[in-house]
């Protein structure tokens, strides 16, 4: 489960990590731990309400789980950090694997505020699966940009081709890393100016 994530702190410096509270009902994410004891990186745990500052301009917002409104159903998937980093006018909500009950219990949760949803880019929930990206949810985002991290040819037959019309009723512009690659993003924190990939040598 952690696998991908220990080769990237193999292979990179990785100074914080940052993990939801949930990791007091995860044997699995406790053993990661003991993992990356001796790494000498710092752990920073988090829930809905906290906000990381980065630098000038530049903040993550952590939207969800909170202690006092997780999901029970699915709890790795559905109570995945939900955190939407912002640079000035652009922001990029990334939504881990949560499903679509988490997404009701997040639309819910943030129904008085509903901008603190939108966004100019959205990482697409859970590799695109048809248990996530509700329209509800998609409508509430309003990305220009979606991106989905998924393989290619993968046996689950991610992304699912619903999920995918439903971002495009929005007018969105999808990027996939099975078609497309590695995916950049340029912006100045005003406006995005470029999307990069490497769909020319796949």
């Amino acid at each position: 489960m952690y696998g991908g994530i220990i080769t990237l702190i193999q292979k990179l410096k990785v100074k914080n990590i940052i993990i939801s509270k949930q990791k007091e009902d995860n044997d699995n994410l406790k053993e990661f731990l003991k993992i990356i004891e001796n790494k000498n990186n710092n752990i920073i745990l988090v829930e809905a309400g906290k906000r990381l500052e980065i630098e000038k301009d530049i903040y993550i917002d952590i939207l969800w789980p909170s202690d006092n409104s997780k999901v029970s159903e699915n709890i790795l998937n559905n109570n995945s950090i939900v955190a939407k980093i912002n640079y000035n006018k652009v922001s990029i909500l990334f939504t881990g694997d949560i499903e679509e009950k988490a997404e009701k219990e997040i639309l819910l949760k943030y129904k008085i505020n509903e901008n603190i949803l939108k966004a100019n880019i959205l990482k697409v929930a859970h590799h695109g699966s048809k248990s996530s990206s509700s329209e509800e949810f998609l409508e509430r985002v309003s990305p220009d940009i979606a991106i989905i991290g998924v393989g290619k040819n993968n046996k689950f037959g991610h992304p699912n081709k619903e999920v995918i019309n439903n971002i495009l009723k929005y007018k969105t512009e999808i990027y996939r890393t099975d078609k497309d690659g590695e995916i950049k993003v340029k912006t100045d924190g005003i406006r995005i100016i470029e999307v990069i990939t490497n769909r020319e040598n796949k």
